[in-house]
This record gives C-alpha cells, structure tokens and sequence, in this order.
C-alpha cells in the first residue's frame, strides 16, 4: 500500500476532526478543573478563598487573550469565554478550540499555582445575542445557588458536624431555610463580597495613556486596550443589561 493511500484512510478515522462551529453562530467554551473539590479541599480556605478566585481569574483572562473573546466569567472552578461570530481560530475547528482551550487553562493555573492541575473543555453554540446573555445569567444563578450551598455546608462543618451530617442536614432545604441559618450562626449571606455570590467577569476596555513624542516634543495620549476584571459584579436584570452592551458595542 502506498503512503498516501494510507495516510488517507487513516485521516478518515480522524472523524471528529472537521467538526466546525457553526457559521455566524455565537460561542461559549467554558472549561472546568478536574477533581479540584478533593484539590481545593486540601489547599484553600472553604467555602471560599480570595488566592484561589485571583487564580481562576488569571485563567479566564489568559483564555480571553489567547482566544480573543469578548467576555469572560469565572465561578468556582469554571471559566466561560464568549466568542463572537466572527471567531476564525484554528478554522473554527471544535476539536482544536477544545484541546486548546484546555491546555490553556492548565498551563496558566499551573505557572501561577506552581503545581500541575488538569482541566476540561466544552463548546457551547447560541443563535445570538440573547441566547448568550440567557447561557450567562444561568450561570450566575448557579454561582449564587453554590455559594448559598458552600456557605451553609461549611457553616454546619465548622460547628463539628462530619461531611455526612452536614449533607444530610441540607437535604430538601430551601433558600429561606439556609439564610435562616447562616444568619443563626451571625453569616449575613447578603453582606458577603459580590464575587463569591455573583462571580467575576473579564472584558476588554479602552483607555487613554499619556505620553511623549520627542519628535515632536509634545505631550500625546494614545488609547490601548486592556482586560477588566470585574469582582462586583450587578446581578438579574442589571447584569443582563451589561452583558448586552458589552457584547454588541465595539472597542
């Protein structure tokens, strides 16, 4: 068998490998760490951890730079990157965009952290701009929903009961029953820092930067871009009024 004959029927096995993200349709890879509950456990401070939130938000933007995204958010241990339609990595390849996007997480968590973590990627498609924003606020109100569960777990945890007690105690209790709670043991959930209710998001943003031209010998100001880092965060309507503008407007 020639060389090429074969190289040829061995690409056809390839038979993932020229998915592409449908044309003019709007993006989301969001990876997630893989087994970071039993990492995070023995590392960071439960429920939440201001080190490892700054790391997640180092991931997200070198996923937003390396990607070119529009937006970027971070709950617990998942990013989401928004990729306008005119998105043209890699040929649009979902297979590249998601070994990729991956690898990315990894090495960014990794180099900050100082010790290997593994992540995971999937490729989300929406029709437009509303489909985005919709895909977004779910996944703030999963945020809200973790860190109203995370706060009431680890509030029983801390007052001696085991990892059994606890989860059993929270079975089919409603939101009013956990702030009940926290607020029994001096927790206003409310009060908490918006990032641990509501997540952090990452944009591109204008601004204006000072300088000189010697040339000239006068004073200049030059616009540049650069990544936001948003950890307040509006939620519901607000956050959806946000989310429209930055994803329509040009910068």
């Amino acid at each position: 068998m020639h060389y090429s004959e074969l190289e040829a029927r061995m690409r056809a096995g390839e038979c993932f490998h020229d998915l592409r993200l449908d044309p003019g349709a709007w993006a989301i890879v969001r990876v997630d760490g893989r087994n970071f509950s039993r990492y995070t456990e023995r590392r960071y401070g439960k429920p939440f951890d201001e080190r490892f939130s700054a790391l997640m938000a180092g991931t997200a933007r070198a996923l937003l730079e390396e990607l070119g995204g529009r937006y970027a958010y971070t709950e617990s241990d998942e990013v989401s990157v928004v990729l306008a339609p005119a998105f043209a990595m890699f040929g649009r390849g979902l297979q590249k965009l998601v070994s990729i996007s991956a690898a990315v997480a990894a090495s960014a968590f990794t180099h900050e952290a100082g010790e290997p973590v593994q992540f995971d990627s999937r490729v989300w498609l929406g029709a437009g701009v509303d489909d985005v924003i919709d895909y977004l606020s779910w996944r703030q109100a999963d945020a809200a929903r973790c860190a109203l569960n995370g706060w009431s777990y680890w509030t029983l945890r801390g007052t001696g009961q085991s990892q059994r007690e606890a989860a059993r105690a929270l079975e089919r209790t409603g939101v009013a029953a956990k702030n009940e709670l926290l607020s029994h043991h001096g927790v206003d959930f409310n009060g908490l820092p918006a990032w641990q209710r509501r997540g952090v998001g990452l944009w591109w943003e204008n601004h204006e930067h000072p300088g000189h031209d010697p040339i000239r010998g006068v004073d200049v100001v030059t616009r540049r871009r650069r990544v936001r880092v948003e950890r307040e965060l509006p939620m519901k309507d607000d956050y959806r009024r946000l989310l429209a503008r930055l994803l329509t407007e040009r910068t």
